[in-house]
């Protein structure tokens, strides 16, 4: 009689999957990253597909090496090895070494890929959107915020999920080729233009710094002499300070606020820059 072929059930990819997208963080630290949510996420379909405490035992330990990625983008990589390990609980051409060099050697790429498109392209557009709402002081921006965000977080990441586990392998050419880095170049570059205007719209430096004749009156007027020259100078050249300072010299978004903050304390001090305060 035929061994009957083991089958991943609908409610066990569900509770996999929820596993991940509430619990990738889970017991984060320096030394393992994601590991152990990887661990929580593979837990459900490892004790479905092995019936004994030893096979669940070394099926898991595929699991316990080092693993960080885009969390976003990342859940195909879980989608798929629970693909392959299914093909390997039915007695198909796959181990735990095949299934953790493919762990490996995804990461980084989807890692890349995700931080570009999720955290450098859709949450600066949505945040750029979430602005515009809240002129005035309107709730509307945060309000849109929240809701799009968490509607295509969770939408985006059960598909991920699911076509990882349907394609298996072939899961990582849909990520990585040409295709992909064609749609995604694609969406950086509208990213890009989203960023610019909301610099352009949001971002406004300007001085105080005058230079004044005997008599009081105004013999350079910085600021002026400055918009005659290009309009928004320096909000551009604030924001080219930054991207430089964070994209070049890899400081981190926190440092790059505190010297923000202490060239204005010393700009204000020197008279460069006048905050308008009344005390």
């Amino acid at each position: 009689m035929a061994e009957m072929t083991k089958k991943i059930s609908k409610k066990t990819l569900a509770k996999s999957f929820r596993n991940w997208f509430y619990g990738h963080l889970t017991c984060f630290s320096q030394e393992h990253m994601q590991t152990f949510g990887y661990l929580c996420a593979m837990l459900p379909i490892v004790e479905e597909l092995y019936d004994t405490p030893e096979e669940q035992q070394e099926a898991l330990s595929t699991y316990t090496a080092f693993f960080n990625t885009e969390p976003q983008l990342g859940t195909v990589i879980v989608g798929v090895t629970a693909g392959l390990e299914e093909a390997k609980a039915n007695g198909q051409n796959v181990d735990g070494e095949m299934i953790n060099g493919i762990r490996a050697g995804l990461m980084g790429p989807v890692a890349g890929i995700g931080d570009s498109l999720v955290v450098g392209t859709l949450i600066p557009i949505l945040l750029g959107i979430a602005l515009g709402l809240s002129s005035g002081g309107s709730p509307l921006g945060a309000i849109f915020y929240i809701v799009v965000w968490n509607v295509l977080v969770t939408l985006g990441m059960r598909f991920l999920y699911y076509k990882g586990y349907e394609l298996g392998g072939k899961a990582v050419e849909f990520i990585v080729g040409d295709q992909a880095n064609a749609i995604r170049e694609s969406v950086v570059m509208l990213g890009t233009i989203v960023i610019g205007a909301v610099a352009a719209s949001w971002i406004n430096v300007t001085t105080a710094f005058k230079m004044l004749n005997a008599d009081g009156g105004t013999i350079i007027d910085l600021q002026a002499t400055l918009d005659g020259i290009c309009p928004k100078l320096l909000s551009a050249a604030t924001v080219m300070l930054c991207w430089w300072l964070m994209s070049k010299r890899k400081i981190s978004p926190t440092v790059v606020m505190l010297i923000l903050v202490a060239i204005s304390l010393v700009g204000v001090l020197v008279g460069f820059f006048d905050p308008g305060l009344s005390y």
